[in-house]
């Protein structure tokens, strides 16, 4: 029975929908888990200095493929555990990482599913909402190693706006509600984050503080927006979680990973809070509702 490991950097709860959709991905290829194939998860909740441990067991463990959630997962497994496959339903681009010679040919041990930026939309959808706004927070998790990536993206989008950033790190999640603070204390018109696990499993909190201090905020998944952020812009992690089982397929039947071509995100869900516009002040405009896919009245 060929036994996978599932690594990831964020809690379990935050990553519930994830693991629920690969599962699904592999029923569909005619797995059954605990009869065909064996899945052993494994969860950091947040602390990166987990992750190289949590490798070495999945592999003592029998783990001939780690799936991975998330940048800092897929680096730590490599480096922990570097003969051994890994598939990515989550994290940021290979290529710019230095794990993949190009995405049609990887040509090394990490493949799968990955994330576009998209950084310029975010800061677009937070500049058309507060039009006279010329600085806007970005928050980091210190511990990312695709921070260099991410700034990148976040100063050509800067450049392309004319806006300032307020780039502020964090190391735990106890510095995340210092940081808005600062930001805030620093007169940003709005704030967003990093495609990051440890961000993301705390974005209820990161829109509830935004919304104390009357900033306008943008995250990455469904639960900020019910939680009072006023964007959600994200991809369907879901499909990229249930498309990750295709990519264990491949490689349980042979196909070495650096042959498989690795994919990024196709599809990008834009969900508007209205009540919250309504709470802050803010006219949505009709070019921004014009692309919305869902309004939370």
């Amino acid at each position: 029975m060929p036994t996978i490991g599932w690594l990831s950097l964020a809690t379990e709860p935050s990553t519930r929908r994830g693991v629920e959709a690969f599962r699904s991905g592999l029923a569909d290829l005619g797995y059954t888990e605990g009869e065909t194939i064996r899945v052993l998860y494994r969860f950091a909740d947040g602390n990166a200095d987990r992750l190289p441990t949590l490798t070495s067991e999945l592999v003592s463990l029998g783990a001939t493929i780690i799936v991975t959630y998330g940048t800092t997962a897929i680096r730590a497994a490599h480096d922990a555990a570097p003969n051994v496959p890994i598939v990515s339903w989550l994290s940021g681009n290979p290529v710019a990482m230095g794990w993949a010679q190009t995405l049609a040919r990887p040509g090394g041990m990490i493949t799968g599913v990955f994330q576009q930026s998209a950084t310029d939309k975010r800061f677009e959808l937070l500049k058309e909402v507060r039009p006279q706004g010329t600085t806007f927070g970005y928050l980091m998790n210190a511990a990312n190693p695709g921070n260099p990536f991410w700034r990148k993206e976040a100063d050509d989008a800067a450049r392309r706006l004319g806006i300032k950033l307020e780039i502020v790190e964090v190391k735990h999640q106890s510095d995340i509600a210092d940081a808005i603070d600062r930001m805030a204390a620093l007169g940003v018109a709005g704030l967003t984050y990093i495609p990051d696990p440890v961000l993301g499993a705390n974005s209820t909190m990161i829109a509830k503080l935004a919304l104390t201090h009357k900033l306008p905020s943008l995250g990455e998944n469904p639960y900020f927006v019910e939680a009072g952020g006023l964007f959600a812009f994200l991809e369907n992690y879901l499909a990229m979680a249930r498309r990750s089982a295709w990519y264990v397929d491949q490689i349980i039947k042979g196909v070495p990973p650096g042959d498989l071509a690795a994919e990024q995100a196709r599809e990008f869900k834009l969900v508007v809070n209205m009540k919250t516009a309504k709470e802050l002040g803010i006219t949505i405009p009709p070019s921004v509702l014009a692309r919305a896919d869902e309004l939370v009245e």
